[in-house]
């Protein structure tokens, strides 16, 4: 019991910390900007990096617009399968924990959008050329991120081990070959 509660602190504290920002910062853009506003502190950062109003009804980054439904359910059924499988997975997994945090909080972030504002999820930020996203989307990009990066390091890290272990089991191998010659030889045998 009292591991799931530590599990689950984590999971929680995680997805909580990402959902207040993620509400918080849209509050501000929809209390500050009017719908289709912009804001920068520097005009010269226009081209690269602004603040925009923005309703999205799709998935991240203005994919699959007029898909509110499917990505409410969407949400849902993910939200409630990383609950379920959390504590199961081992806590030494640090990328794997962290990357459910992380999409738990922005998958939850933008659910609360979709529930509270007729299916639109309310998007922001505003890079180049780039679609505009949320500081929910952006969490759920990141925790993708380090998900595969930390199954590319486990990977790596055994196929490192495995390779370390193949060449101590061959150099044991070698090493009992040459002593039971040596042990024939010793006993008037020629080893072979």
């Amino acid at each position: 019991m009292k591991n799931y509660l530590r599990d689950y602190g984590f999971l929680l504290g995680m997805a909580g910390i990402v959902i207040l920002l993620d509400q918080w910062t849209k509050a501000l853009v929809r209390n500050m900007l009017p719908v289709g506003g912009t804001w920068m502190p520097w005009e010269w950062l226009r081209p690269y990096a602004r603040i925009v109003h923005w309703y999205n009804s799709g998935a991240a980054f203005g994919l699959f617009q007029n898909g509110a439904i499917v990505f409410t359910v969407l949400a849902i059924v993910v939200a409630g399968l990383i609950l379920y499988y959390f504590p199961r997975t081992s806590p030494q997994d640090w990328s794997l924990r962290l990357a459910m945090g992380l999409q738990l909080g922005g998958a939850l972030g933008n659910l609360i959008d979709r529930l509270t504002r007729d299916g639109q999820v309310t998007d922001f930020i505003s890079l180049g050329a780039f679609p505009v996203f949320n500081v929910a989307d952006a969490s759920i990009t990141v925790g993708v991120i380090v998900l595969v990066l930390g199954a590319w390091l486990k990977e790596r890290g055994s196929k490192g081990a495995g390779e370390q272990v193949t060449t101590n089991a061959l150099r044991g191998s070698k090493g009992a070959g040459e002593q039971g010659g040596r042990g024939a030889e010793e006993q008037g045998g020629t080893g072979e």
